[in-house]
């Protein structure tokens, strides 16, 4: 009795064996299809427009006004969701824990050679000292912002998900 139940027992086990995921195969993959570029490579005009654009959001902060995207800054998507309403909550937030907004810092751009967009990483600079803030832009192929993303900032990003390119070629 005891070894059908020990036999039963290691079927049981073998069969809900779940599948191992090799999370190094999935980073090399990812890291594959993401690039960081030189910042001396990518068009003035695009960074120019990344950086008005990201600071144009932040500017509300301090402003309490926002000139809403137009068809040809942004995608549809982008337009819907950021609204003055949406933005007046998060400012209502950083301007209490951050201070006043001052500037924008471009630090690296990458690019998704899958869907063709460039990904603008800009550190937020703030009144206080505590702040240490990112702002990402997101341009897609018809450089339209296709999102935005704040976080806090780390160093270690680049190192973790994306190959370093910049002797590379493109």
């Amino acid at each position: 009795m005891k070894r059908i139940i020990l036999l039963l027992s290691v079927i049981v086990l073998i069969g809900c064996k779940s599948k191992k995921v090799d999370i190094a195969t999935e980073a090399k993959n990812e890291e594959l299809t993401i690039v960081k570029l030189a910042t001396t490579s990518v068009d003035a005009n695009l960074k120019t427009k990344a950086y008005e654009l990201g600071k144009r959001i932040l500017m509300t902060c301090n402003t309490s006004k926002f000139k809403p995207f137009n068809q040809s800054e942004a995608t549809r998507s982008v337009i819907d969701n950021i609204t003055e309403e949406k933005l007046s909550k998060t400012c209502a937030k950083f301007r209490q824990r951050y201070g006043d907004f001052k500037d924008l810092k471009l630090m690296d751009i990458y690019k998704d050679t899958d869907s063709k967009t460039t990904i603008f990483r800009f550190k937020a600079l703030y009144t206080k000292a505590v702040a240490n803030k990112e702002l990402r832009v997101y341009m897609n192929g018809q450089n339209k912002i296709s999102a935005i993303k704040s976080m806090d900032w780390s160093a270690i990003f680049e190192k973790k998900l994306f190959r370093n390119t910049d002797s590379d070629t493109e």
